[in-house]
């Protein structure tokens, strides 16, 4: 193996770093990849920038007056303390908590992306530090797919196995006639994956199906959502009447008798539930093609013919993360189930049903499970956790009765929040909403490399090391490489890694010796990896000495040589393979979501009709559907502040698309500035005019740093559009407790008054006491 002393791993890809006296002067893809994300070039300006956290730092009012002035937070100005001032202060006051209210009055739910290095990953740094500690509140599922995620299991599986058994893109090419793209295959989602991307393959892949002939069709608001392959057909659909489109799929396969009677009768349960609501039987509404057709937008025919088309081709139905991060969207996810199985085409070469091509850089890659070296984080002895999407309801209501998935909780009574490795301020909805809850908690203490909003909103802020600036092992399920991340810059001013820090901490606390186990961050390191030894033999993969693989710089795993198939063992033989539902088969209809008495999850794939009127409700005073997608030119919210970010903003703000209809009614052309607002808040953002996107709706990346014009004023507009200010803080529903985002009415209007400077990537003020 040729070996690689320059490689730096980062979740949207691999690169090759150059240096000179101890500055990056250069980032260039490496040369395995089909297609290197952009995001890379972001690295050079931004780790050693202005936004760089450089010192340890308290809130004024925090460190004159404690917890008693946490309505200062992302008010008042930061005094930079030494390291051992900021260890004894957290020390304190976690040993107050736990005195007083215990350890489940900590949140360190900690979600976020954080390094794609296995040792210096911040959230299990973090947990494996809490738990050491006694344990914490903690928090469940994803803000990307936390609806599908709780509905899946009742019905096929768990998403995250499920994920991970698609159909590999091989099969595809050979066998498959039609891929229906529900939400899309956007490149821009697939720069980037958990743990590392190495060979960005989605449009390599792509190219070489619609060369073969396989159709595609794009079924989206979005034509753009499937750029990448220029042929395929654009079925314009309202947002969130996908589930009403599936629905009526499925009555036209079972009134045309399409569907697949035998692999119904032997591979599902809950048929005759499922098909007497589809006709009518249960409610009054027939889900035909022209009811589908009034909700959707679509025509009734091109309903009926894309049911004909799918049920006379090997088709692959995908769906993407996007749809169900919407009010019900837990049943888009159960009707594409429905639709497929009643195709009787899940298990086969070629056909089926995906949950995410697109979504992530690993689906279909054709590439080993094994991800590589782990870091033990221990057993959590507080068993509290909440849906993750339900930060500020916990905040703001200490005690109070909810439910999710069939239990009925109560609200822990926090009193210390603790975040390594990701931001809430860009990930949580209604962030005016935030800002009230985060004023709740007694302390706020963050890890953070930038001054990023929930760093300005907290009460102590600790600088730590980006991947640059540590040795690590980078590695990801079905990625194919492991990767050695030599440190490439010494640490940037006094920041520290996770790992040293929380040695400091659980020094003061008293179980540094447990924490650590006696071990170096550099000792972790080929410890972790002799650990992961056997796992890499389950894949047929023998790893060479640490000593070795360091040397290389890379390795880089032999493909399988069988193919993947997504469930074709279930398909041969439902009995000795069995999925993990209370049946063992699909379940059309689920006796255990039924009982759970839910109104909007009656057990059986659902068109919320209660719903749909409040919608429409908000559509008659917000008359413009906002969607909020991934960003193309970083991941999530990092690297924001790099030059790959800031050159497409327009004059300083997040590009929002408009359909030129839109936009002749409102006075408004390319380029302008407007303000979007509703009943939650008002963002500018800068006017891209597109036909690309349907009339009524409006699309902006999420991501843009939070940035309010007056931060002392609460609902303050923000100034650089950031979508979540806009976006509703509900649950998709009682079933998943889910992010809702996509569900979200505005109005926009062209802004005639100055326009503010973008403050997002400056630093606070600092005071000297």
């Amino acid at each position: 193996m040729k070996t690689e002393h320059q490689l730096a791993v980062m979740h949207w890809g691999t690169y090759r770093v150059s240096t000179q006296d101890a500055e990056i002067t250069g980032i260039s893809p490496v040369d395995w990849d089909k297609n290197p994300s952009q995001i890379g070039q972001s690295l050079a300006d931004a780790v050693t920038g202005n936004s760089r956290i450089r010192r340890p730092a308290v809130r004024l009012g925090y460190l004159t007056h404690g917890p008693d002035s946490r309505k200062g937070r992302g008010k008042e100005p930061f005094v930079e303390v030494s390291w051992e001032q900021a260890i004894t202060l957290i020390a304190r006051e976690m040993r107050s908590v736990q005195e007083r209210c215990g350890n489940e009055a900590i949140f360190g739910g900690s979600y976020g992306w954080a390094s794609a290095g296995r040792f210096h990953h911040a959230q299990s740094q973090l947990h494996r530090f809490l738990r050491g500690f006694g344990g914490y509140t903690a928090s469940t599922n994803t803000y990307s797919s936390a609806a599908g995620e709780r509905v899946l299991p009742h019905i096929i599986g768990p998403l995250s196995p499920l994920h991970h058994q698609h159909t590999h893109w091989s099969v595809l090419e050979e066998h498959c006639d039609v891929f229906v793209a529900i939400g899309g295959l956007p490149v821009r989602n697939a720069q980037v994956n958990g743990g590392g991307a190495n060979d960005h393959m989605l449009q390599h892949w792509l190219d070489r199906l619609e060369k073969k002939g396989v159709r595609f069709i794009n079924i989206s608001p979005v034509k753009n959502d499937l750029s990448a392959v220029p042929s395929a057909q654009w079925m314009a659909i309202k947002p969130g009447t996908d589930t009403a489109l599936l629905l009526a799929l499925c009555h036209t396969l079972i009134t045309e008798s399409r569907h697949d009677n035998a692999f119904i009768e032997s591979h599902t349960v809950g048929f005759e539930p499922f098909r007497a609501y589809l006709m009518g039987e249960t409610d009054g509404y027939a889900k035909t093609a022209r009811w589908a057709g009034a909700i959707t937008g679509l025509e009734e025919q091109a309903i009926i013919d894309l049911a004909r088309t799918l049920s006379e081709n090997r088709s692959m139905v995908n769906i993407s993360w996007s749809i169900q991060r919407a009010r019900q969207g837990e049943q888009t996810y159960w009707a594409t189930v429905a639709l497929t199985a009643l195709l009787g085409q899940i298990g086969t070469p070629g056909g089926g049903l995906a949950f995410g091509y697109a979504c992530t850089n690993l689906a279909g890659a054709g590439r080993v499970a094994f991800s590589g070296p782990r870091l033990p984080v221990g057993q959590n002895n507080i068993n509290t956790e909440i849906p993750v999407a339900r930060l500020a309801d916990m905040l703001l209501h200490p005690g109070e009765a909810y439910q999710f998935d069939g239990k009925h909780l109560r609200y822990p009574d926090i009193r210390m929040v603790y975040w390594a490795g990701g931001n809430p301020f860009h990930h949580h909805q209604d962030l005016n909403r935030l800002v009230e809850a985060w004023q709740r908690p007694e302390t706020v203490v963050v890890h953070e490399q930038y001054w990023t909003a929930q760093a300005k909103f907290s009460d102590i802020v600790l600088p730590v090391t980006t991947s640059l600036e540590r040795n690590d092992i980078g590695s990801a399920s079905h990625d194919g490489f492991m990767i050695a991340m030599r440190r490439q810059i010494p640490p940037v001013a006094e920041s520290r890694d996770d790992y040293a820090i929380f040695c400091a901490l659980a020094r003061e606390l008293g179980f540094e010796a447990q924490f650590s186990e006696g071990r170096s961050a550099e000792e972790w390191l080929p410890h972790m990896y002799e650990q992961s030894r056997e796992r890499a033999e389950q894949d047929n993969i023998t790893l060479p000495s640490f000593d070795s693989f360091w040397e290389q710089g890379k390795l880089e795993y032999t493909a399988p040589q069988k193919p993947q198939i997504f469930l074709s063992d279930f398909r041969h033989s439902p009995e000795r393979f069995p999925l993990a539902t209370p049946s063992g088969k699909i379940e059309l209809y689920s006796e255990t979501v039924a009982k759970f008495g839910y109104r909007e999850c009656p057990g059986y794939p659902f068109w919320d009709e209660e719903e749909a009127q409040f919608q429409m409700k908000q559509a008659r005073q917000w008359p413009l559907h906002l969607l909020s997608s991934q960003p193309r030119t970083r991941l999530h919210s990092q690297y924001d502040q790099g030059s790959v970010s800031r050159k497409t903003k327009i004059r300083g703000r997040e590009p929002l698309w408009l359909n030129p209809e839109d936009a002749k009614v409102r006075g408004i052309s390319e380029g302008d500035i407007v303000r979007v607002f509703n009943q939650r808040g008002a963002i500018l953002a800068g006017v891209h005019i597109s036909s690309q996107i349907i009339p009524g709706v409006v699309q902006i990346a999420t991501g843009a740093w939070y940035d309010p014009l007056d931060p002392t004023t609460p609902g303050s507009l923000d100034k650089h559009g950031n979508p979540n200010v806009l976006t509703e803080d509900r649950g998709s529903s009682r079933l998943g407790q889910g992010c809702s985002a996509q569900s979200c009415w505005v109005e926009i209007e062209q802004w005639n008054g100055a326009l503010p400077p973008i403050t997002a990537f400056n630093p606070p003020e600092f005071v000297e006491i």
